[in-house]
C-alpha cells in the first residue's frame, strides 16, 4: 500500500516538474528577458497568451521597448490591441517617437488612430517633421492650377503646402486630396478676384494670403503651416478666345438666318412666277371667247361688217403703235457692222 501511494506521489512529480519544463523552455526565455530589462511579465500571463493565441513574443518585445523609452504600458493592452488587429509595434514606437519629441499622447488615441487604417507612425513623424504637398498632385497628371484674372488672361501657377499632422483630428480628418482640392479652389478664387494678371505677378504672395485666410485646414487630419507659390506663369488670352468664339458663333446665326430668308425669297419668286403663268393663262383662256363672242353677235344681228372691219382696223393700229414702242433688236448682221 505505501509503495503504491509512494509511486503516484513520485508520478505526479515527474508530470509537474516535465510541465514545469516545458513551460520554462517555451516561455522562460521571454520571461527572464522581461526581468532582466525591468519590464517583468509574470508567467501566467505568457501561459494566458499561449492559450488566446498570441504571439508572446511581439508583446514582451513591444514592452520592453515601451519601459525603455520611459513608458509603462501593460501587457493587457497590448493584447487587447493585438486581438483586435491593431499593429502593436507601430503604436509603441509611435508612442516612443511621441514621447521623445514632447507631444502629448496617449496609448487609447494611439490605439484607435491604428485601427482607423492610419499609418500612426507616419502622422507621429509628419507632426515631429512637417511635410510639403505639391499643388496640384503631378501623379494626377496636372502641371499647374489654371485661373483666369477679370481682364480675361490666364495665369497658370504652381503651390507647395506645407503640412503637419495634428493628431487630435486624425481620427476622421479628411486625407491630403481634400487639402489639395482646397487649396487649388482658394487659388483659383484669389486669381479669379484680381483686376489684372499683372497684378496677380506682381504680388504673389497675395494668393497665399488670401488662401491661407480661408482656413482650409479645418476638418482635415492636418494643419496647414504655409503656402508656398513655387512657379507662376501667364497662359493664353481665354477672353479674346471666347470673345472670338462668340462672334464666330454670331455670324453662323446671321449667315442661318440670312439663309432663311433667301430660301423665303426664292419660294416667293417662284410662287409669283406659278401666279403669273396662271393669269397669263386665263388671259389666254379669254381671248379665246372673244372669236366666239363676235359670232355669236353676228347671228344675233348686234354686229355689222363695219363694226366688225373697225375692230380689226383698231387692232392693227394697236399693234402698230405696240412695235414702234418697243427698242430694235439688232440681229447678227447689225452687230457686225
Amino acid at each position: 500500500m505505501e509503495l503504491n501511494l509512494f509511486t503516484l506521489v513520485m508520478g505526479a512529480l515527474v508530470i509537474f516538474v516535465f510541465i514545469i519544463s516545458v513551460i520554462f523552455m517555451r516561455f522562460g526565455f521571454l520571461w527572464l528577458q522581461a526581468l532582466l530589462s525591468g519590464a517583468h511579465v509574470r508567467m501566467t500571463d505568457l501561459i494566458g497568451m499561449w492559450f488566446r493565441k498570441v504571439d508572446a513574443r511581439v508583446i514582451v518585445i513591444n514592452r520592453i521597448n515601451a519601459v525603455k523609452a520611459g513608458l509603462d504600458i501593460g501587457t493587457d493592452g497590448l493584447e487587447a490591441h493585438y486581438l483586435a488587429g491593431g499593429n502593436v509595434t507601430k503604436v509603441v514606437r509611435s508612442l516612443i517617437a511621441a514621447n521623445k519629441a514632447g507631444i502629448k499622447l496617449t496609448f487609447e488615441r494611439t490605439t484607435a488612430i491604428d485601427l482607423a487604417g492610419r499609418d500612426v507612425q507616419d502622422a507621429v513623424h509628419t507632426s515631429v517633421l512637417p511635410k510639403v504637398i505639391d499643388c496640384p498632385d503631378p501623379k494626377k497628371g496636372r502641371d499647374s492650377i489654371d485661373a483666369v484674372a477679370k481682364d480675361g488672361i490666364q495665369v497658370k501657377v504652381k503651390a507647395r503646402v506645407t503640412v503637419r499632422t495634428n493628431l487630435d483630428r486624425l481620427v476622421g480628418g479628411a486625407t491630403e486630396e481634400t487639402i489639395i482640392a482646397r487649396v487649388g479652389e482658394g487659388i483659383v478664387t484669389s486669381i479669379g478676384s484680381a483686376d489684372s494678371y499683372k497684378y496677380v505677378l506682381e504680388n504673389p504672395d497675395s494668393i497665399s494670403k488670401k488662401v491661407l485666410e480661408k482656413g482650409l485646414d479645418a476638418g482635415t487630419a492636418f494643419e496647414i503651416l504655409s503656402i508656398d507659390i513655387a512657379d507662376i506663369d501667364v497662359g493664353e488670352n481665354i477672353g479674346a478666345r471666347l470673345q472670338t468664339d462668340q462672334a464666330q458663333a454670331d455670324l453662323k446665326i446671321a449667315q442661318a438666318k440670312a439663309e432663311t430668308r433667301r430660301a423665303m425669297a426664292v419660294a416667293q419668286e417662284q410662287e409669283m412666277k406659278a401666279k403669273t403663268q396662271e393669269k397669263r393663262a386665263m388671259v389666254v383662256e379669254a381671248e379665246a371667247e372673244i372669236p366666239k363672242a363676235l359670232s355669236f353677235a353676228f347671228r344675233e344681228g348686234r354686229l355689222g361688217v363695219m363694226d366688225y372691219y373697225n375692230i380689226r382696223n383698231i387692232q392693227a393700229d394697236t399693234e402698230m403703235r405696240k412695235s414702234i414702242s418697243e427698242p430694235p433688236t439688232k440681229g447678227p448682221e447689225q452687230s457686225k457692222g
